[in-house]
């Protein structure tokens, strides 16, 4: 998918009080970004920032930080944003790839993949958000009772993802190929933009969640 560019979008995001800069000097520390230590729950890839905004506005007993490495969505996320009063949501601008450099061992207590890339093509499996390695990385953030949420509705992906969790060593605590039919799964379940787009045309939402116990 080609993302247009929007002029002026990485100043916005630059000056922006809901984005955090110095996100490697956080590791470890980002309890002091919230002032509180509650739970850290993480989108990787959030778009314009629709469910995990949703998420923090439900969730106030919950910290948020959404990573988005596209500075034409991570805009509208700050859109949004600047509309709500709340103190439990920031940003980061990056590469989920260097997820490890930002956050440390136990410090994250909840992961959302939410209609990732799929990057068709075979050699390019690893850059998957719910590949193995990237389950390597998760693994080593993710508190001893922290959890993988995955969406998605290419099934190709879905099923890719499936293979992986067990291959990474991980366990599938539930999964689905209709959420939306899923009395159990769906109970709380907040959408995407790509969710309702997605839906509205009659495609069926995947949905895994994985731990490690």
């Amino acid at each position: 998918m080609r993302l247009r560019n929007i002029k002026g979008s990485r100043d916005i995001i630059a000056t922006s009080p809901y984005v955090i800069h110095d996100i490697e000097e956080k590791k470890g520390k980002w309890n002091t970004v919230f002032g509180n230590d509650h739970p850290i729950y993480i989108e990787v890839g959030m778009g314009k920032g629709q469910f995990i905004i949703e998420q923090a506005i439900q969730h106030p007993e919950i910290n948020f930080i959404g990573i988005e490495k596209y500075s034409s969505v991570l805009l509208r996320a700050i859109e949004k944003r600047e509309t709500l009063e709340m103190d439990n949501i920031f940003f980061i601008r990056m590469d989920a790839e260097h997820i490890t450099d930002v956050f440390d061992q136990d410090e994250v207590s909840r992961i959302y993949l939410n209609f990732s890339d799929p990057w068709p093509k075979d050699r390019h499996a690893k850059r998957r958000l719910p590949s193995r390695q990237f389950f390597d990385r998760y693994n080593k953030i993710l508190k001893p009772d922290g959890v993988v949420e995955f969406k998605t509705d290419n099934k190709g992906l879905f099923e890719f993802a499936l293979e992986e969790v067990v291959e990474a060593g991980w366990d599938l605590k539930a999964y689905t190929f209709d959420l939306h039919h899923d009395e159990n799964m769906c109970k709380g379940n907040i959408m995407t933009e790509y969710e309702e787009k997605f839906s509205s045309m009659g495609n069926p939402i995947h949905k895994l969640i994985a731990d490690r116990e």
